[in-house]
């Protein structure tokens, strides 16, 4: 069988988890590696057996067997590598936020209806099986029309002071459910309103709390908060709350599904974004990763999430930023 020969840009945290989920789906092969870290990029080589290594994003490009990339640099330096390996005719999976600004956002959206390759921005939620559950119920009817979104997105203290000098909650974490709660309605925000708190004198603040009003008349709230205590039995504290005139669909991720109390107390692992399984990286990331190379074999449009509904989600939470840092409501 022929594989999608696949490469990845940036080699962080979740750059190492897209290889380790990539190297397990059966039509990839994991062909290409970047990083400007020279010892990453020879560790990260070695362990997947990955011959063709760069340090600069130009030169991989220009591999003509090369057939798709990941880019999951940080969100402030996702428009530069997107939009060569779209001009370069290469397949891009762009990890979220699709980027810092809206005219980055506006150029990349503007290259994908030019490119002879397919594009994806990561929105792992809609590869979640509860989230996309929860679509089919809104879909058939179940509840009736949404007037009102309630979803938390929380995590300890520790993790949240790794990222907290680059990226802060409200677009880290809360364009998730922004982008869920567009989903499900098929609305458009016309208002943000937000309030953070900078409590550990990170360049972002610690805690951000938005509400969105949409032009179908619900209302959404969103919590945010990165500095649960760091002995919290779990790295994500999820939940969502969807009321509609006719019912209502709850969801509550990660604990208590799966716990496990040792000598140290308890401990909720995940079971569902990047698990590993039987010596694998699976999960949701597995899953939107297979459907994207899938995609690309198959020579099939992906449907899951157009640049657009992406770009909408940005642009909301770049105005509840905005609301959070001057105090009043900012319409869009």
């Amino acid at each position: 069988m022929a594989k999608v020969k696949y490469g990845v840009i940036g080699l962080g945290w979740f750059g190492e988890k897209h290889c380790e989920a990539l190297s397990g789906i059966p039509n990839v092969e994991l062909y290409a590696l970047c990083t400007r870290t020279k010892p990453r990029l020879k560790a990260l080589a070695k362990e997947f057996g990955v011959k063709k290594t760069f340090t600069d994003y130009h030169e991989m490009l220009k591999d003509p067997e090369l057939q798709a990339v990941s880019v999951v640099t940080m969100w402030d330096q996702h428009a530069a590598p997107t939009l060569a390996a779209l001009k370069a005719g290469k397949h891009v999976f762009l990890e979220k936020p699709m980027a810092s600004n809206m005219a980055d956002c506006r150029k990349i959206v503007s290259a994908t209806k030019a490119a002879k390759g397919f594009f994806m921005v990561g929105h792992i939620c809609r590869f979640n099986p509860r989230y996309a559950a929860a679509k089919r119920e809104i879909e058939e009817g179940k509840i009736g029309r949404i007037i009102s979104c309630y979803a938390r997105r929380n995590i300890p203290a520790f993790v949240g002071a790794t990222v907290l000098g680059k990226i802060g909650p409200i677009i880290g974490d809360g364009v998730h459910d922004t982008d869920l709660i567009l989903w499900y309605t098929g609305a458009k925000v016309v208002q943000a309103y937000a309030q953070s708190l900078n409590v550990r004198g990170f360049k972002y603040p610690d805690i951000g709390w938005t509400m969105y009003r949409l032009d179908s008349g619900a209302t959404a709230v969103l919590e945010n908060c990165w500095m649960l205590p760091d002995t919290t039995a779990f790295q994500i504290d999820e939940r969502m709350e969807i009321l509609g005139t006719e019912g209502s669909i709850h969801i509550h991720e990660v604990h208590p599904n799966f716990s496990v109390c040792s000598k140290d107390g308890w401990k909720s692992v995940d079971t569902t974004y990047w698990p590993e399984l039987h010596g694998l990286r699976a999960g949701a990331l597995r899953e939107e990763l297979a459907y994207f190379a899938t995609c690309v074999e198959n020579n099939v449009k992906p449907s899951v999430i157009s640049p657009e509904e992406s770009m909408a989600a940005v642009e909301a939470c770049l105005a509840a930023e905005k609301s959070a840092a001057t105090g009043k409501i900012v319409k869009l």
